[in-house]
């Protein structure tokens, strides 16, 4: 198998957390690869994977569009490119958001993930919070959540799976090669959801098709 070539969305939000994070876990996966900041369509273009991380969604989604990312973003994603988007980036992936104050929002988002996304469905920073978390996926030990202005997935379509929920509210999705979290796994030791993404790339390069696990 090649070397893995992982990008982080490299414009705004917590950039070198996710590659911290990432490293770790490919060399606790026994894997090589690279993980590196990418801003331009070129940049993105040579990626086998991409974490969008947490951040100002406006700020990412207008820089994308202004250096003209966006467009080439979406349609690696759509292509079948695995996609770890963290609060502002699980956001991004969304087909529709709103904000309970303001209403729809016109940001520009991909819309690319079943969802229905409300954003700052916890309240603003000083709410901020960290839970323990039950993700089936990752078996009996629980997974520390880390929750800084996030959203909330209010509606799922039939194709995304439900990963974990907190208080019955969908915290963490997973549709084909696309993975969304409400909270923030770079901010924590633990490095199981930034495993589960690179697993879903190693899938992707090896089959060419979607990740079924």
């Amino acid at each position: 198998m090649k070397e893995l070539n992982i990008g982080v969305l490299g414009l705004q939000g917590a950039i070198e957390e996710h590659i911290a994070a990432t490293n770790l876990a490919l060399n606790e996966m026994g894997l090589e690869g690279k993980v590196l900041g990418v801003k331009t369509p070129k940049e993105v273009g040579t990626i086998d994977g991409l974490i969008m991380p947490g951040g100002e969604t406006t700020v990412i989604g207008g820089l994308s569009i202004l250096n003209q990312a966006f467009a080439e973003v979406k349609q690696r994603i759509s292509g079948g490119m695995p996609v770890l988007g963290t609060c502002a980036g699980m956001i991004l992936l969304a087909k529709r958001t709103f904000d309970r104050v303001a209403g729809e929002t016109e940001q520009p988002i991909l819309g690319l993930m079943d969802t229905v996304v409300e954003r700052n469905a916890y309240g603003r920073q000083r709410e901020s919070f960290e839970v323990d978390l039950d993700i089936p996926v990752f078996g009996g030990r629980e997974y520390r959540g880390v929750f800084i202005r996030s959203p909330a997935i209010r509606e799922t379509g039939p194709q995304v799976e439900v990963l974990c929920r907190l208080n019955n509210v969908a915290v963490a999705v997973r549709q084909d090669t696309m993975i969304g979290t409400a909270f923030h796994p770079e901010l924590t030791a633990d490095t199981r959801l930034h495993q589960l993404f690179v697993k879903a790339v190693v899938q992707q390069i090896g089959t060419g098709r979607t990740a079924s696990y």
